[in-house]
């Protein structure tokens, strides 16, 4: 119903007024260790897209790492919390946060364009009946990855990502970057070139944005140097 210390990615609040939205967590352990579970959130992204779709949603989005996108504006989130062995096992906690209605208000707080699934759908869909779909289709691509690992979801994701041949500003700890977004590789990381070179950028405390302006020339994946 509400979360006191909701969080999203690099400490941010998650906004969570009692009872509007859903905000759920799933516990998962994995036999492998951390480094064997890399794109998990990408896989993660897929699920949630999934269901929303299949809850009557068009034009979903998803830009890397975490957010699922309606029009280019937030609609949902996934953190994914890991803890365990270097080598294995290991556990994750996935936290899911999707807005079902929020008002201006409650979104003073918000620093990038958002939505919620009440304005993307027209309506606002029974919270119980989205919970259920987000868990059906979360829990079966868990049990997919603890098999097969990222690679069946990569070209869903790619179909999905917003900011493919787009410039993008990339903002880290050790600095920010601009330059054309050109998907992701095999792992999961980023690609991203600028200034002529093309580098990957794995998981970790970064936040992507759009910029505005012109579309990139496209890249091959053997261009990534």
């Amino acid at each position: 119903e509400h979360q006191r210390h909701g969080r999203g990615r690099r400490g941010r609040t998650w906004q969570s007024p009692f009872g509007e939205n859903i905000y759920l967590s799933i516990l998962w352990r994995f036999n492998s260790g951390p480094a064997e579970i890399t794109g998990l959130t990408l896989a993660l992204g897929v699920g949630i897209a999934r269901a929303l779709q299949e809850l009557g949603l068009a034009e979903v989005g998803l830009k890397w790492p975490n957010d699922v996108v309606w029009r280019e504006c937030k609609l949902a989130g996934v953190l994914v919390d890991v803890a365990g062995e270097a080598n294995g096992p290991c556990h994750t906690v996935i936290g899911v946060g999707l807005n079902l209605h929020l008002s201006d208000t409650a979104a003073q707080e918000i620093s990038q364009p958002w939505t919620d699934l009440e304005t993307a759908l027209g309506k606002r869909p029974p919270r119980n009946r989205t919970a259920g779909r987000l868990l059906h289709h979360l829990l079966q691509v868990l049990a997919h990855f603890q098999v097969s690992g990222l690679a069946p979801y990569l070209e869903e994701w790619r179909g999905l990502d917003i900011t493919f041949n787009r410039d993008v500003e990339l903002h880290a700890e050790a600095g920010n970057v601009s330059g054309i977004a050109h998907g992701v590789d095999t792992d999961g990381a980023l690609i991203i070139s600028s200034n002529g070179h093309h580098r990957r950028y794995p998981f970790g405390e970064i936040s992507l944005r759009v910029a505005t302006g012109r579309r990139g020339a496209s890249l091959s994946a053997g261009e990534l140097s």
